[in-house]
């Protein structure tokens, strides 16, 4: 956690805008550019692309998570999959610009700044490993363990989507568990 002064809290509220969504809107679309960190207050969203119809989740965001399209961010190119809220959510927006003005005078808001990029780098890559050294059954194992709320919350569909298998797929691989 990054200790503020008040004076850098002060500069830092500036950088900062409260925004409710409502479930199905989106937070960032494919074809725009990302300038916002979305600090996840309350709800979630996930994150997808479309492909030949079928919709391809890449991850979710819950409280306390750094939503954004990391590379569309960095480099201001436009972003090439959608961030949407999955039910009513409640997120602090780091609007880029402002953000990297006060970082650039305020080394507290620079260090935070820094801490948020790669809290997002490491969950990604968290996930990233999952689908390159494990099967099906093993990411749905890895998520019970380390990721439960995402079972309580994420419709079965979409999980399916997530780890890379059918729907019908994950229910038998859940099913076959249950009799173990």
């Amino acid at each position: 956690m990054t200790e503020f002064s008040d004076e850098s809290w002060e500069q830092l509220q500036v950088v900062l805008t409260k925004k409710r969504f409502k479930k199905n809107e989106f937070l960032l679309k494919e074809g725009q550019v990302c300038n916002s960190l979305f600090y996840i207050d309350n709800g979630y969203c996930k994150s997808y692309y479309e492909k030949d119809g079928v919709v391809r989740n890449t991850s979710f965001f819950f409280e306390n998570d750094i939503a954004t399209n990391i590379n569309s961010f960095s480099s201001g190119k436009i972003s090439d999959f959608n961030i949407i809220a999955c039910e009513p959510l409640t997120a602090i927006l780091f609007d880029k610009e402002k953000l990297f003005q006060v970082a650039n005078q305020v080394m507290e808001i620079e260090t935070l700044g820094r801490n948020c990029i790669r809290l997002f780098a490491l969950r990604q890559e968290e996930f990233s490993t999952l689908f390159k050294l494990y099967s099906a059954k093993e990411r749905l194992e890895y998520i019970e363990t380390n990721h439960p709320y995402m079972l309580q919350r994420v419709p079965l569909s979409q999980l399916a989507s997530f780890l890379g298998v059918a729907r019908e797929t994950l229910s038998r691989i859940r099913k076959r568990r249950m009799f173990v």
